[in-house]
């Protein structure tokens, strides 16, 4: 079920992208811009339900991750302007000029809580408009403001504020309260603030209040920005829809890259027979040879094109999936829809060459020891009990890591490799160490294609860099918690 859920969200929001706004109406195009916007939303929530209800409390929670402010607010912009015209209303967003590009939050978490405080103002405004500022305060807190026109919070709900049934029983409209209390929730979760009043003219102000060193991460970086250019690439793409070959290919031309379709899994095999590509993208629902046979049948190939990237396109992003995929011999996995052309553009550059060897991570501009900012809050979140059990599981998961990683370079040992560079990459994510997270993803593209001279630089350089990691931990336990 999951499956097809995803797959028939892949075809709406893929269809969607297609169509030609250029030719359209303004009223048609402002709406088809509201689906779009808000069937992508759809796709995100379902990706989240679905990861939940098949694994529970094994289903990766997503730490702060590098969202483009400017295009999620556009795209918020277009889904409640189009709501608010439905319902006789305006919409109006306010942007100040300080307020960053690039932001280190949750896109879906964010997206939950001000959707339920703009639905909630539109609500209960019957006429007027509801306005959305964004800002940046002095203390560099990033600050989201929902005001309406509407009655404002009776003393009533004031007093069940945030409650899970916080809606007075002689409330005018219809509801249960609920929509503010999941702000609450989430915006707590996040660690920001939720705060709530009556504005002296009339009407509600619900704000969002998210600190400096909360909304900021190395990643966030303007000059860390990078665009890519595939020109000269020639890429493979196996795939059976329709909908899903015209976006991969126009994804690709966008990128400078030229692409070939294959439309089922032997077609692939027989593209490959025929003709040299630099990567293939290989859906793994596929009629005839599905896409991990093909992978697998690409990495026991004789020749070079044995050790070619492959990048797996696919609607199973459940663990169990994920970890069949991977021991096929796929060198990343791309989830179905397709949500972001920058994500797609980095997985492919990545895995094309940048970086992919020890010269330019050596280049590169990345910190090699923990951002303080986010490791000093992980241990905040975990709490002084907490934190003595973190650093203790931190220290133990490294070690072992550390020590598998001298057994399996020298024996070559692909499996242990990738095995244990997966658990490095969550490890280092988990504290901030981009350095060593960066590394640990070069070293499992080396281990994917399995090239001895890039295992064993840097797999030298990451046990280092783990040892490194390991006697900031050991500092940090001897001056917070004493007693460990």
């Amino acid at each position: 079920m999951s499956h097809d859920i995803r797959g028939a969200m892949s075809d709406v929001i893929g269809g969607l992208r297609l169509v030609d706004m250029g030719v359209l109406e303004p009223d048609t195009r402002a709406q088809l811009e509201r689906v779009r916007s808000s069937g992508e939303v759809l796709a995100r929530l379902v990706e989240e339900i679905l990861s939940w209800a098949n694994e529970g409390e094994d289903a990766p929670r997503r730490p702060g991750q590098r969202l483009n402010l400017g295009r999620f607010l556009h795209d918020l912009d277009s889904r409640w302007t189009g709501r608010a015209v439905a319902s006789g209303l305006r919409f109006r967003m306010t942007i100040a000029d300080t307020v960053p590009s690039v932001v280190g939050l949750d896109r879906v978490a964010l997206e939950r809580i001000l959707g339920n405080l703009i639905s909630n103002a539109l609500k209960y405004t019957d006429r007027g408009e509801v306005q959305l500022d964004i800002s940046l305060l002095p203390s560099r807190d990033l600050q989201f403001r929902v005001l309406d026109q509407g009655p404002g919070f009776s003393d009533a709900a004031l007093a069940l504020l945030f409650e899970m049934r916080g809606r007075p029983d002689n409330a005018p409209k219809p509801g249960t309260g609920l929509g503010l209390h999941i702000a609450k929730e989430l915006s707590d979760d996040m660690g920001g603030r939720l705060m709530v009043a009556n504005r002296a003219g009339g009407g509600a102000l619900v704000s969002l209040s998210i600190p400096d060193g909360v909304w900021t991460t190395p990643d966030t970086a303007p000059a860390q920005s990078r665009s890519h250019d595939l020109s000269g690439k020639h890429i493979l793409v196996a795939e059976d829809n329709e909908t899903n070959q015209i976006l991969t290919t126009q994804m690709l031309e966008a990128l400078g890259a030229t692409s070939e379709i294959a439309v089922d899994g032997v077609a692939a095999l027989d593209a490959l027979d025929q003709r040299d590509f630099d990567l293939a993208l290989i859906d793994i629902e596929m009629p005839r040879l599905n896409g991990i046979e093909v992978i697998r049948t690409i990495r026991t190939r004789n020749d070079a094109k044995a050790k070619m990237p492959l990048i797996a396109l696919t609607a199973y992003v459940l663990r169990s999936n994920r970890e069949a995929i991977y021991q096929a011999g796929s060198d990343a996995i791309i989830a179905k829809p397709i949500m972001s052309l920058e994500s797609f553009a980095e997985t492919l550059a990545q895995h094309l060459g940048a970086p992919t060897t020890s010269d330019e991570l050596e280049a590169s501009n990345v910190v090699s020891m923990p951002d303080r900012s986010r490791f000093d809050r992980l241990l905040e979140i975990a709490g002084t009990d907490g934190a003595r059990e973190l650093l203790s599981r931190l220290t133990a998961d490294l070690e072992r890591v550390r020590d598998n990683l001298c057994l399996a370079i020298p024996r070559l040992d692909q499996s242990m490799l990738r095995a244990e560079t997966h658990v490095l990459i969550s490890l280092a994510g988990a504290v901030g160490a981009d350095r060593l997270h960066t590394l640990a993803s070069t070293l499992n593209a080396a281990a994917h294609r399995m090239d001895e001279c890039e295992i064993v630089t840097l797999g030298s350089e990451a046990k280092s860099r783990i040892d490194d990691l390991l006697r900031v931990i050991e500092r940090e336990a001897a001056e917070r918690i004493p007693t460990v």
